[in-house]
């Protein structure tokens, strides 16, 4: 027997509860599929210890604060899915776990999904599931004695194999993993790219904050080669400014971008030192842009010149390695914290670019009444964080209301 609803969610994230919440607002009939729980990405695709990367004032919903959590604290992995479970209840959206969405195509009147319970028809569809979808781990390591796996089935220290570790990746989450692992007396290796590191607070106040007035979350584009660059931030022990010279200091060696693996030895790029020194000038030029902002504004925000005080440059950055033998260095894990790709093949239509991604203007796609939300720069730079998926689901509820 087919199902009809008006509007087929698909996804029940942040994004899709956000959708399904905005859709309820405009009285606009809807059912919302997940696959599995809602938000299980964060509970079962995160380690143990994960905490939000934004205070709980900010990585939430306007209409519903965290409980028991200081607005200034950042939420564990746990408290952010049960946030968006409650969210949910309290409000009684349509949401259907456990069911997923195994094909999508092109039916008279809008589309037809092919679920696991049944087919459904719906005029419009909103495509919810995410930035996180196909974990990439490159195959240049053939050495089965050694451990591999993506940052995603990363847990905790203790359920590693004994040994050191190469973490290969240095956005929020290689660099949160190599941190707990050194804490945690294990010999830590991190293969460090491209990124920024903005600060975690400054002038008293976090660096989401100062993103904020300065513009940044608004943004409608990534400057042209820059899609793809990681943002090195933690609110894991109370929150601080990721600092890759602390981080060596603790004890981790620092390595460039890891290239082939040929006889058990991994070869590095020569670009430690350069991509170094590029995130400490986004630090910095994030500090130079809010001093701007305190004086154009008049702003009583405390001075902070220690904020500009770089520690040395240490050792394994001025003399870098250029090859690291896995086997005298007794690495017996390697955490990929190399992100992940989307997959949109089970929808059956010319919707995609060539590099996988959905061809649309803000979230509306080509095709009359399929949308997509919760994609990095959907609208602007905000869009894959909770709010900013708040924002987009307003927008595209009303799209849809109109049609």
């Amino acid at each position: 027997m087919t199902e009809t609803t008006h509007t087929l969610v698909i996804g029940g994230g942040q994004a899709g509860i956000a959708t399904s919440s905005h859709l309820q607002k405009h009285g606009i009939p809807h059912l919302v599929l997940e696959r599995d729980r809602i938000a299980e990405r964060w509970r079962s695709w995160r380690w143990d210890s994960l905490v939000a990367n934004g205070p709980a004032w900010h990585d939430r919903f306007p209409e519903a604060e965290f409980e028991g959590i200081d607005p200034e604290a950042f939420a564990p992995k746990e408290a952010v899915a049960d946030y968006f479970q409650r969210f949910a209840e309290d409000r009684a959206l349509p949401i259907r776990t456990g069911v997923e969405v195994t094909r999508l195509e092109r039916a008279e009147g809008g589309f037809r999904a092919a679920t696991g319970g049944g087919p459904i028809l719906a005029r419009n569809v909103v495509v919810a599931t995410g930035p996180f979808q196909v974990p990439v781990i490159p195959t240049v390591i053939s050495d089965p004695t050694i451990t591999q796996l993506h940052s995603c089935r990363y847990r905790n220290p203790d359920a590693l194999p004994a040994g050191a570790v190469l973490v290969v990746g240095a956005g929020s989450s290689g660099a949160q993993i190599a941190e707990e692992l050194v804490r945690a007396g294990r010999r830590t290796y991190l293969s460090i790219g491209p990124h920024d590191r903005p600060p975690r607070r400054y002038r008293g106040k976090d660096f989401v904050w100062w993103l904020g007035k300065l513009g940044k979350w608004d943004m409608k584009a990534p400057t042209p080669g820059t899609e793809h660059v990681t943002i090195a931030v933690s609110g894991a022990y109370g929150g601080h400014t990721m600092d890759f010279r602390r981080l060596a200091g603790l004890g981790v060696t620092l390595l460039g971008r890891a290239g082939d693996c040929r006889d058990g030895v991994l070869h590095l790029a020569d670009d430690l030192r350069r991509n170094i020194e590029a995130g400490d000038r986004n630090y910095l030029s994030v500090l130079d842009e809010a001093d701007a902002y305190v004086a154009a504004h008049g702003l009583d925000l405390p001075e902070e010149p220690e904020a500009r005080r770089l520690l040395p440059l240490p050792d394994c950055v001025t003399h870098p390695r250029l090859t690291l033998n896995l086997a005298e260095a007794g690495i017996r894990t390697v955490i990929w914290a190399t992100g992940f790709r989307l997959d949109f093949g089970w929808i059956d239509m010319d919707i995609c670019r060539e590099d996988g991604r959905p061809r649309h203007q803000d979230g509306v796609s080509e095709v009359p009444g399929l949308y997509f939300i919760g994609l990095p720069w959907l609208s602007c730079r905000g869009s894959a964080f909770i709010w900013g998926a708040w924002k987009d689901a307003e927008r595209l509820a009303a799209h849809i209301a109109a049609r």
